[in-house]
């Protein structure tokens, strides 16, 4: 959420802003609503005045001996009225932070101004892609092929966008997810932290997906509990309401955790396979730090994510996501995008963005500087990696002509020293 100060002072920048996004907002309506709130709260404050010193008034006239009933009636009017514009300006609070909430981040200068996705600069590409000397195939295909990957007895299970991985597969997801946890951990100077995988709207709304992306999530009928969409929900919210030492920053956390998606708007989209499923699995990466370190902080925490694909010897490319294609918390993006053969193209593996405030601000996340007052701390998050999107990669980019695929030697410890998929 953006500072309401900010919005009230810099209505040009935040219309720029806005139309950057491709996003229409009326900002008006937001003046009309503030001005409409502090104008109640300016008179409540005058008639408040006026009761204070009518009450004096009427305890000096008492005293006396004199007749105080006119004084008294208008203090029982003066107390009606503030009644009536308390609840008044109390509706307008709500409406004007209801709308503060609806304005997305400001995009960082250094985010490129852009449509859409069409617009978005490759940053880096790394890594060669596969020669192969024959027609690749596509994940599920393989998957299939190999016996481990099931999506019928999914359906029958579940419903549509789910999947079963047997044997093998079911290991491999295994593996990579604890490679990725020991390497983050080991090497990158995370703590792992293992949260519920259910939070309340509380933390949703900490973070950004509520209320404008209530039709994304899984909602629970029977209490006020949502599945997560990701780990950077309840891992961010972690230090909701708290103030934490300047001397302790920054704070990098790891989790791994299913996330669960209605993936709404997407009717058509990846039908096919493990790219967009309604559950998947996500190492996710959180970090907190001072304001003046958080740019430095998503360069590092992007090369974080990078190198599971460089130890697993995977192309991939960075981006960085123009204002168009932004997410609405972030105001700086990477995306990080591994090549799938069989498809032809780039697909998104990860996404490393930074926050700066706006995620602290809706959650109360400060920070004390030794002798200061306390700020409001900046928050970035990325994921490193999907492991389902790995596993696709893995699939597409080590597959042999036999059927086979080969495991990468990063993961051949992990795999108990297996080092081919073969099928059944």
């Amino acid at each position: 959420m953006l500072d309401v100060r900010f919005v009230r002072k810099n209505l040009d920048q935040v219309r720029e802003a806005l139309a950057n996004r491709q996003m229409k907002l009326d900002l008006d309506e937001f003046s009309r609503l503030d001005e409409t709130r502090r104008s109640l709260l300016t008179e409540v404050e005058a008639l408040k005045t006026e009761r204070n010193a009518s009450s004096g008034e009427v305890a000096k006239l008492k005293r006396a001996g004199q007749d105080a009933s006119h004084l008294m009636e208008r203090l029982s009017a003066i107390s009606e009225q503030i009644k009536a514009l308390d609840e008044g300006a109390r509706k307008a609070d709500e409406e004007s932070e209801a709308f503060l909430y609806s304005i997305p981040n400001v995009p960082h200068a250094t985010t490129p101004v852009g449509k859409d996705e069409n617009d978005n600069p490759v940053m880096r590409t790394v890594g060669d892609k596969p020669d192969f000397g024959f027609t690749p195939k596509e994940h599920w295909e393989i998957g299939q092929n190999l016996g481990t990957l099931d999506f019928d007895r999914a359906a029958k299970l579940t419903g549509a966008r789910f999947a079963v991985l047997w044997g093998d597969l079911a290991k491999l997801e295994r593996a990579l997810a604890a490679f990725m946890l020991d390497m983050h951990t080991g090497q990158h100077g995370y703590t792992e932290v293992s949260t519920p995988y259910i939070v309340n709207s509380d933390s949703l709304r900490g973070t950004g997906q509520l209320p404008k992306f209530a039709e994304d999530l899984f909602k629970l009928d029977f209490k006020d509990f949502y599945l997560i969409p990701t780990a950077e929900v309840p891992v961010t919210n972690l230090h909701r309401d708290e103030t934490l030492e300047e001397a302790d920053l920054p704070r990098a956390y790891c989790a791994y955790t299913p996330c669960f998606r209605s993936e709404a708007g997407s009717y058509g989209k990846d039908t096919k396979g493990l790219i967009r499923q309604h559950q998947f699995d996500k190492v996710e990466l959180v970090r907190f730090c001072r304001p003046e370190d958080s740019y430095e902080q998503l360069e590092l925490l992007t090369n974080h994510a990078e190198e599971v694909l460089k130890r697993l010897k995977l192309p991939y490319r960075v981006i960085a996501l123009c204002t168009g294609d932004l997410g609405f918390s972030s105001a700086k993006t990477y995306d990080i995008e591994v090549w799938l053969p069989g498809q032809n193209a780039y697909r998104e593996i990860s996404s490393c963005s930074n926050f700066e405030d706006f995620q602290a601000r809706r959650a109360g996340i400060r920070f004390k500087p030794k002798g200061g007052k306390s700020q409001l701390a900046h928050t970035l998050n990325g994921s490193a990696l999907a492991v389902g999107r790995t596993m696709v990669a893995i699939l597409e980019n080590c597959q042999q002509a036999d059927g086979s695929v080969v495991i990468p030697e990063a993961l051949v410890p992990y795999m108990g020293g297996q080092t081919v998929l073969s099928p059944k």
